[in-house]
C-alpha cells in the first residue's frame, strides 16, 4: 500500500478509522479493527449494557479503563477512545483523559459541537501527552476545521448528511462537504465520514480529496459487533429509503422504521419541538434499548444512508480492507 499520511499519523496499515458507536462498541470490535490494519474506536459506554452501566463521571472513567484494558489482551496494535468535551462545566472529560493518559492510548477522537468546542487546553494537554488528535466536529465548516487544525489537530474528519447517528445540521451531504473542508485545510490530511461502507464509495471519498475513510454504520452488521442478529438481520435487509429523518436535538435523526421511530416522526409532522421529540427519543437510551436490545417498540436503529451497500455480514477485517483504499 502506498504511502498515507493517516496511515503514518495513526502508526496504521490502512487509513479507516471505526467511529465511536455509543453503546456499540467493545473490545472486541475494537481490537478486530486494529488487528485489520485500520484504527479501532471505544466510543461511549464501551462494553456496556443497562445491568452494567454507571452513573458518575469516575464510575464512567474506570469502566473506560477496564474495556481498554481488555482491548490491550486482544491487540498489540493502536486504538483509540471517544473524548466529547463541552467549554463549561465538562465533569466527564477530566477523568476519562486521566485514564486515556494513563493507559498509554494512541489517538482519541475528539468530538466538538457548538461555539467553544474547541479547548486550546485540552488540545495542547493532548498533544504533550503524545496523543493523536482526530477532530470531528457535528456541523464541520471551514471555520471550525481552521480552528481545529491551528490548535493541534493531527487529521479532520469531514462528516456528511449521509451519515448516521446525530446529523450535522448543516446538512450538506458528503459529496459537498469533503472537498469544502478538504479545500479549507493547510496542511493536516482529511477524511470523509457519512454512507462510506463499500469500495465504491470509499474511492469516491478519496476522488472529492479525503486521504481516508471514518465509518460507522458498516462496522454494526459485522460478525465481530456486539448488536443482536435481529438488528444486524435489518440492516442487511434494509436500504437508505427505509430510513426515517425526523427533527431531535440539535438537530436531526435516522432510524429503521419502529414504533418509537414512527411516533417521532409522526411527532414532527405534527410540529412537535426539538426539544419534546428528544425527550420522547429517550437520548442514548433510545439507541441502546433499540440497537443493543433490538427492541424497536421502545428504541430506535439509527443508521447512515449507505446500509443499501452493506448487503451480508462480514468480518471486520473485510470490511476494513474494502475500505482501505489508497
Amino acid at each position: 500500500m502506498k504511502y498515507n499520511r493517516i496511515c503514518q499519523i495513526l502508526g496504521i496499515e490502512k487509513p479507516v478509522i471505526q467511529g465511536p458507536l455509543s453503546w456499540l462498541t467493545d473490545a472486541r470490535l475494537v481490537a478486530a479493527v486494529s488487528n485489520a490494519g485500520g484504527l479501532g474506536v471505544l466510543g461511549p459506554n464501551a462494553g456496556l449494557t443497562a445491568e452494567t452501566a454507571v452513573s458518575t463521571p469516575e464510575e464512567t472513567a474506570e469502566k473506560m479503563r477496564e474495556e481498554i484494558r481488555k482491548t490491550k489482551k486482544l491487540t498489540e496494535k493502536p486504538f483509540g477512545v471517544n473524548l466529547i468535551p463541552t467549554p463549561e462545566n465538562d465533569i466527564w472529560t477530566p477523568p476519562i483523559l486521566q485514564v486515556i493518559k494513563e493507559e498509554g492510548v494512541k489517538a482519541v477522537v475528539y468530538t466538538g459541537y457548538g461555539e467553544g468546542a474547541i479547548i486550546t487546553s485540552l488540545f495542547n494537554e493532548l498533544k504533550e501527552s503524545g496523543i493523536a488528535i482526530i477532530y470531528r466536529d457535528i456541523n464541520p465548516t471551514p471555520e471550525n476545521t481552521r480552528l481545529a487544525e491551528k490548535a493541534g489537530a493531527d487529521i479532520i474528519v469531514a462528516t456528511g448528511f449521509d451519515e448516521g447517528g446525530t446529523l450535522p445540521g448543516t446538512a450538506l451531504g458528503t459529496f459537498s462537504i469533503v472537498p469544502l473542508i478538504a479545500d479549507s485545510v493547510q496542511s493536516v490530511p482529511v477524511m470523509a465520514a457519512g454512507g462510506i461502507a463499500d469500495s465504491r464509495t470509499a474511492r469516491a471519498a478519496h476522488a472529492l480529496g479525503a486521504e481516508g475513510v471514518f465509518a460507522g454504520s458498516v462496522f454494526i452488521g459485522t460478525e465481530e459487533s456486539r448488536v443482536p442478529q435481529s438488528v444486524k438481520d435489518k440492516i442487511i435487509n434494509a436500504n437508505g429509503l427505509d430510513l426515517l429523518l425526523f427533527r431531535t436535538l440539535p438537530d436531526y435523526y435516522r432510524s429503521l422504521p419502529g414504533k418509537l421511530a414512527d411516533k417521532l416522526v409522526s411527532m414532527d409532522k405534527a410540529g412537535a419541538s426539538n426539544e419534546e421529540l428528544a425527550q420522547t427519543m429517550g437520548g442514548l437510551r433510545g439507541l441502546r434499548i433499540g440497537m443493543l436490545e433490538g427492541n424497536t417498540d421502545e428504541g430506535y436503529i439509527a443508521l447512515g444512508t449507505g446500509i443499501g451497500n452493506i448487503r451480508s455480514i462480514k468480518s471486520v477485517a473485510e470490511v476494513v480492507n474494502e475500505l482501505a483504499i489508497c
